[in-house]
């Protein structure tokens, strides 16, 4: 850039308005900017958007960090077919001083104050503004299961006669009314996460959120969690000795596996790779079980050991043990199974 052209246009007139100014001007206009950016920054950027299709109409519409759905409030009045003046989105009620009483433009005619429910006036007076996924300025979305509550407003009152002779009110209705049909098959959740591709995301966010439940983040300290019943079970079904003879607390290193088939792998799904990943990282050895939530992980550990272990005692082999336990706790995805007889399955311990 040439530092020595001249100045021109509104630069030019912006540049002698600065010049004009005293520092401490500068300094608080500057501080301004700073704090507008720090605002900006603070508005949750949409992780998906899309556009929603309706017959021939199209409302842009966008999924938030906490999974909220919501449509933009100027496409939802774009799709009535009612138009945005300038100043703000939303418009007091005439004769009305509450805060609830505030509402979108495209609801802000006084025909239908009698018509619009507490509590979409209650969602409607707190907009979930919100920035593109791919940048550009500031959007405010209203929730989009308000959508029917929305155009329902519009079609009781055409009902009721609230709107009269008044055309441009009447096609609003009809639009509102084409909005519904468009609705009346398909939940507007689901279409949403179709136009945005939410729909990709939604297993993996809800896998994620039920290992962050079952997953700690630092290695519990060491409660005694399996039931020496499990274990004395484990041993009638193998036909081997209980207690071990020599030495109490030896197990065949097969049991291991057994452990994160029957129990690992089926209190929540992908869990035994999770586990075994966060002791991995550990700098000292420690069982699986330690590595369980005590508010999620562990209650569901017990409840399940005590169904595993009333699932042996009505099992005679290791095969119909087996058998049962895919019948009472199915497997979480389509895992191959491990061996349960004690030939085939041997190896190294696994830590329970």
């Amino acid at each position: 850039m040439n530092d020595d052209l001249p100045v021109q246009g509104r630069a030019k007139g912006g540049a002698a308005r600065a010049a004009k100014l005293s520092p401490e001007a500068r300094k608080a206009i500057a501080l301004k900017g700073v704090e507008a950016r720090k605002e900006m920054a603070s508005i949750p950027k949409a992780t998906h958007t899309g556009n929603l299709k309706l017959g021939e109409m199209e409302i842009a519409c966008a999924v938030l960090p906490d999974g909220t759905r919501v449509l933009s409030q100027r496409g939802v009045g774009r799709a009535l077919g009612r138009s945005f003046g300038g100043g703000s989105w939303k418009a007091q009620a005439d004769g009305e001083d509450s805060a609830a009483a505030v509402v979108p433009f495209y609801l802000n005619v006084p025909a239908l104050k009698s018509f619009i429910p507490n509590d979409l006036l209650v969602l409607m007076s707190a907009p979930n503004p919100y920035r593109h996924s791919q940048g550009g300025g500031l959007a405010y979305g209203v929730s989009a299961t308000a959508l029917p509550q929305i155009c329902d407003v519009w079609l009781k009152a055409r009902e009721a006669g609230a709107l009269g002779k008044n055309l441009p009110h009447l096609r609003v209705a009809q639009k509102a009314e084409m909005i519904m049909r468009g609705l009346a098959h398909v939940g507007i959740v689901a279409l949403v996460d179709e136009a945005t591709g939410y729909q990709r995301d939604r297993a993996k966010d809800a896998l994620a959120k039920i290992l962050e439940a079952f997953v700690a983040k630092e290695l519990q300290p060491y409660l005694k969690t399996f039931p020496a019943e499990y274990y004395e079970q484990l041993f009638r079904l193998y036909d081997l000795p209980y207690p071990p003879v020599g030495n109490k607390s030896w197990r065949p290193g097969f049991f291991g596996q057994v452990t994160n088939e029957v129990v690992y792998s089926r209190l929540a799904p992908d869990l035994l790779p999770e586990l075994k990943k966060a002791a991995s990282k550990a700098e000292r050895k420690a069982k699986l079980h330690q590595w369980l939530t005590q508010d999620i992980g562990h209650p569901k550990l017990r409840e399940h050991l005590a169904s595993i272990v009333s699932i042996m005692k009505l099992s005679k082999t290791p095969q119909q043990f087996k058998e049962n336990v895919n019948v009472v706790h199915p497997r979480y995805g389509d895992t191959k199974p491990l061996p349960f007889d004690a030939e085939s399955a041997g190896g190294k311990e696994l830590s329970n």
